[in-house]
């Protein structure tokens, strides 16, 4: 698979990762429909932040796809769900930003380091 689609599918799994565990923790159930409800306006953010960056130019990049993911998800994402009648409390807002920039953000971080660990790597064998 190209790393554009990848990199699409971790987002939107992130996103889906921050909906089952706050459902969860929230005892308001697991089925998939209250999951999408719950979802859609965080992978519609999502994808205005995909989109507006142009991810598909640098799908790993930290700035500015990740911060461009972050931002649409839970921003464009809260303000969807305030459109569609749905809850924004201030911690809610807190926490699901703060997730969504771990999750978001952090995997390529992780991808940014194990790549320059890899390449390191094979530089000091070379040399």
């Amino acid at each position: 698979m190209s790393t554009v689609v990848v990199a699409g599918v971790l987002d939107a799994c992130c996103v889906l990762i921050f909906v089952v565990i706050g459902r969860h923790t929230h005892h308001d159930g697991d089925s998939l429909g209250g999951i999408w409800h719950t979802a859609w306006p965080f992978l519609a953010g999502l994808a205005v932040g995909l989109m507006a960056t142009r991810f598909w130019r640098r799908p790993l990049a930290i700035v500015p796809t990740g911060v461009g993911a972050w931002a649409g998800a839970a921003g464009a994402g809260m303000l969807i769900r305030v459109l569609a009648g749905q809850g924004t409390e201030t911690a809610f807002i807190v926490v699901a930003s703060a997730f969504l920039a771990l999750f978001l953000i952090g995997w390529r971080v992780v991808a940014m380091l194990r790549h320059f660990r890899f390449s390191s790597h094979r530089s000091a064998q070379r040399g």
